[in-house]
C-alpha cells in the first residue's frame, strides 16, 4: 500500500477547519511533524493555486513542501499534489504525490479524514505518515478541547 490513512476528530464546525487547511495562516498554525515551528507559508486557495510551506522540525532541520490545489469543495473537501521542495522523504524528492482531506460535521465538531497517496514504498508511507499524525495533532490542539480524549 503506497498510501497514509488518517482520521481524526476535531472539536470544530467543518468551515472553521478548513479555512486551517487552505489559508496561509491557518496552516502556519499547525503544519510540521512536530512541536517545530512552520517558518513561512503561501496559499492561493482555489483550484489551480499553489502552496508552499517551510517548516521546521524539532532536530533543527528545515523542510519545504508545495504543491496545486486540484479541487476545493467547501467545506467538505480538498485535494492538492504535493513535492517536496527541501529536506522531506528522500524517496519522494523529484516526485508528485496527491493530499486528500475530508471534512465531515459530527454532534462535537468535525471527523477529518486524510488520504496521502502516490507515495514511492513502504518507508516513504512510513515517514509521511508520521509527519502528518503529527501535525494533525497540532491542529487537534488549535482548537480549544480535543474531541480524542472525549470519545471514549
Amino acid at each position: 500500500m503506497t498510501e497514509v490513512f488518517l482520521v481524526r476528530r476535531i472539536a470544530a464546525r467543518p468551515a472553521i477547519v478548513f479555512d486551517a487547511l487552505v489559508t496561509a495562516e491557518g496552516i502556519r498554525s499547525w503544519w510540521g511533524p512536530d512541536d517545530g515551528p512552520a517558518i513561512s507559508a503561501a496559499a492561493d486557495s482555489r483550484v489551480g493555486g499553489s502552496f508552499r510551506v517551510r517548516f521546521r522540525t524539532a532536530d533543527g532541520l528545515e523542510h519545504e513542501c508545495a504543491g496545486e490545489f486540484l479541487e476545493i469543495d467547501r467545506p467538505e473537501r480538498v485535494v492538492m499534489s504535493w513535492r517536496w521542495i527541501v529536506g522531506g522523504t528522500i524517496d519522494e524528492r523529484g516526485k508528485v504525490s496527491r493530499v486528500e482531506i475530508r471534512l465531515r460535521a459530527i454532534e462535537s465538531g468535525t471527523e477529518l479524514t486524510l488520504v496521502h497517496a502516490r507515495l514511492s514504498n513502504a518507508d516513504s508511507v512510513r515517514g509521511h505518515e508520521a509527519g502528518w499524525d503529527g501535525a494533525l495533532e497540532k491542529l487537534i490542539r488549535r482548537f480549544p478541547a480535543s474531541l480524542e480524549a472525549s470519545s471514549t
